[in-house]
């Protein structure tokens, strides 16, 4: 699959600040993309670039192997900010007419998407309500279409599922995933660790505007794991481990292991099941994605770069 979008090298100060100090990252066409970092990351100066609001200091920024114009790229990328920006007196459907006008849309294939859209949301008959009149979930669920109406190549979304209850969230969730099945790239900025893991295929984590890890979920996972199993089973008084593995913990009815060095999970399964143990279950425990992020935000390290496991 081809790149939809390339960042080379690039840079953009603030006076003697560096928000965003030589980033380089790729998103091919149909990934579900995450942009994630703490607070003054750099996060927000990345995504201004990327829709055109800044230009970097130097570096490239390629859009479907072309170089970034934000004047001729703008119609093909929806953008939703983490602050809003929704016309408060503005009728519903007059709204979201007007924005799709704006990126280019017929009055008459803007009326049909939105239509869909509307159905698709349960939002059919919101048309006439202004959003001063509505819950905060049911005004983020009215920019999602804002942002999505024009059938944009990159759609960007910067915590998209505040204020949504969890009916909501699961329904916006089922549009990201079949917008990317259908050919859409989606980048996705959260501090939402579980959304990542369940949302994305693939990460780039900045913190203090460097770039400190990419890859994919899996990937990134698989290199930071501790060789911890679970063990589930009826557990004896007293268990020889033979200097095969380590119990961390133990519960009446389970064992978290950390298996010695070199050993595998075949030898400790072997060995337990000649101890007489009755396994009902044994599976490897990998690292939440939000400890993840955690240990290399304190640690402030390098940049990591994860190859294909």
């Amino acid at each position: 699959m081809k790149n939809l979008l390339e960042l080379h090298s690039v840079k953009k100060y603030f006076a003697t600040q560096k928000a965003v100090d030589d980033i380089s990252f790729e998103i091919k066409q149909g990934d579900i993309f995450g942009l994630l970092g703490p607070n003054g990351a750099g996060k927000t100066t990345l995504l201004r670039m990327i829709t055109g609001i800044f230009y970097p200091d130097s570096g490239q920024i390629l859009f479907d192997g072309k170089p970034f114009d934000p004047i001729n790229h703008a119609n093909q990328i929806g953008y939703m900010p983490e602050e809003r920006g929704l016309y408060k007196k503005m009728k519903i459907g007059e709204q979201v007419l007007y924005l799709a006008r704006l990126k280019g849309m017929s009055r008459a294939d803007a009326m049909e998407e939105i239509k869909k859209w509307f159905i698709k949301l349960e939002m059919d008959s919101w048309w006439n309500k202004k959003v001063e009149d509505l819950s905060k979930g049911m005004s983020q669920k009215l920019q999602f279409v804002t942002t999505v109406v024009h059938r944009p190549k990159l759609i960007i979304l910067d915590e998209p599922f505040s204020g949504l209850d969890p009916v909501n969230a699961n329904l916006i969730k089922d549009e990201i995933f079949a917008l990317a099945n259908n050919g859409s790239t989606i980048l996705f900025s959260t501090h939402r660790m579980e959304q990542v893991e369940e949302i994305c295929n693939q990460i780039v984590l900045v913190n203090q505007g460097k770039k400190i890890l990419d890859g994919t979920v899996r990937e990134v996972k698989q290199q930071f794991k501790k060789n911890m199993y679970r063990l589930g089973a009826i557990i004896p008084s007293s268990i020889h481990s033979d200097g095969l593995f380590e119990i961390i913990s133990r519960h009446a009815d389970e064992i978290m292991l950390k298996l010695a060095p070199e050993q595998t999970p075949n030898a400790v399964l072997a060995h337990c099941i000649q101890q007489g143990l009755q396994i009902q279950s044994f599976n490897e425990v990998l690292p939440s994605l939000n400890d993840i992020f955690l240990q290399l935000v304190e640690e402030s390290g390098p940049t990591r770069k994860f190859q294909s496991i």
